[in-house]
């Protein structure tokens, strides 16, 4: 983004008395007082291109944090597919333990990439609508089948559904080498990561019959985190202090998360006491508000 500089009033003012001045000077002296004052103007002009050019040497270029965001979500949707796969494998051969256990894990990988995903027309609700959020007669993905896992306690009838999943996880993959990637999406996707944890993942919406929100809320974070990393560097720039206070919030999050990790994954949110609820919503707050600034700060 180019950044553009008004000229402060007293130097516009201070220009226009210098002309009215050369203008009189010039109707009573001979053609070298003109020569001076059409140099006076052009040194104006000059410093005015100058000041200018200096905002245009300020402006943030975010090409190689785009390029590596993008490099990220791929790699990413290689892992989602590739897990989706096995997940909807497990479900489809009817086998109800394993298709428990491969769930959570496959949704992490799409959790950390969801701006992405939610900016790609119907892709988002298709994989990773819940119940009630789209008409029964749409409903698919993730969620349907987490229902018939953990509530039904059954993969009966799932053939279908497990396939347009995959099918959507695969559309998705084909699609993130040529979405638009801006400064705006990624600052943007970083509080909207946020957002979906507080909004459904710390009150335990999100995973209402498996009760894996954890997984989610992690990678929500994860994914948050890496924006941020990739944009560090500019916000050091601008504002160190900022940049500092984020990383710091960031890490004292994670480090609030890792006593509930268990294993390869995480315990179920159940486990989880009223205080240890409300010191994750408090340490999400104090990093979402400073989050919320890097815009601004970064002129995006």
């Amino acid at each position: 983004m180019k950044i553009s500089y008004a000229v402060p009033a007293g130097l516009l003012a201070a220009s226009l008395l210098f002309a009215g001045c050369a203008g009189k000077d010039n109707s009573n002296n001979n053609g070298d007082n003109n020569n001076s004052g059409n140099n006076a103007a052009a040194q104006a002009s000059s410093g005015t291109a100058n000041v200018v050019k200096a905002g245009d040497e300020t402006s943030a270029d975010f090409t190689t944090a785009i390029n590596e965001y993008r490099k990220y979500v791929i790699e990413e949707c290689d892992e989602f597919v590739k897990q989706t796969e096995g997940f909807t494998d497990a479900v489809k051969a009817g086998k109800l333990e394993a298709a428990k256990a491969l769930y959570a894990p496959a949704r992490m990988h799409y959790e950390r990439i969801e701006p992405i995903a939610e900016a790609l027309g119907d892709l988002d609700p298709n994989i990773d609508a819940r119940e009630n959020d789209v008409d029964a007669a749409q409903w698919r993905g993730f969620h349907k089948l987490e229902l018939a896992l953990w509530q039904n306690n059954t993969t009966e009838g799932m053939t279908d559904v497990a396939d347009r999943l995959l099918k959507d996880a695969q559309l998705l993959r084909a699609k993130v080498e040529t979405a638009g990637i801006d400064a705006n999406l990624l600052v943007t996707g970083a509080v909207e990561l946020l957002n979906e944890v507080s909004s459904s993942k710390v009150t335990g919406e999100e995973e209402r019959y498996s009760h894996t929100d954890l997984y989610d809320f992690v990678a929500n974070v994860e994914g948050a985190q890496k924006i941020y990393e990739l944009l560090k560097p500019e916000l050091s720039k601008k504002d160190p202090d900022l940049a500092q206070t984020i990383g710091d919030r960031f890490t004292a999050l994670l480090n609030e998360l890792a006593p509930f990790k268990s294993g390869d994954g995480y315990v179920s949110y159940e486990t989880l006491k009223e205080d240890e609820i409300r010191k994750l919503s408090q340490n999400l707050d104090a990093l979402a508000e400073p989050l919320s600034n890097m815009g601004t700060i970064l002129g995006v």
